[in-house]
């Protein structure tokens, strides 16, 4: 046996662990992120007369009146999380919790990008990767999109 048929013998058992791996490794991951941004939603559309206040004064959101971004970024931290954890258009869902990411960041970048902010900062930075990662590679088998995918002919 020649080293490298030993070599492909070797990554043959790492890549059928990390295929077992895959698919909870992706469920986690959209369960963490979606949760982290259905809270944020769930407080704004619990609040609503505190959200409008913030979305008038605190964040700036370019190109959109307050009321507008307020309603719709209340509408993806609600909607977009749900169908990322059910894997129901789970790309769609990853990237319309990206732009909410990045318009989230955008509108507060003359706190969040402060002194002493570095953390908060980078757990936007963290759910932009995730949501990347979950864009790139799907939702995995543990989702409404793979199982509809296994069951085509």
């Amino acid at each position: 046996m020649t080293l490298a048929t030993r070599l492909q013998s070797v990554n043959a058992i790492a890549e059928r662990v990390v295929g077992w791996l895959a698919s909870p490794l992706l469920l986690v991951t959209r369960g963490y992120v979606a949760w982290q941004f259905l809270k944020s939603g769930w407080l704004k559309a619990t609040d609503w007369e505190t959200t409008r206040f913030l979305f008038e004064e605190e964040y700036h959101v370019p190109l959109v009146p307050p009321v507008v971004a307020a309603l719709g970024g209340t509408f993806g931290e609600l909607v977009f999380p749900v169908l990322l954890i059910l894997g129901l258009l789970t790309r769609y869902a990853a990237a319309g919790l990206f732009v909410v990411n990045v318009v989230a960041v955008v509108s507060y970048s003359h706190v969040l990008l402060g002194e002493g902010f570095e953390a908060a900062l980078g757990q936007h930075y963290l759910w932009g990767y995730l949501l990347l990662v979950v864009f790139v590679f799907g939702p995995g088998r543990l989702a409404v999109d793979g199982l509809m995918r296994v069951r085509r002919p």
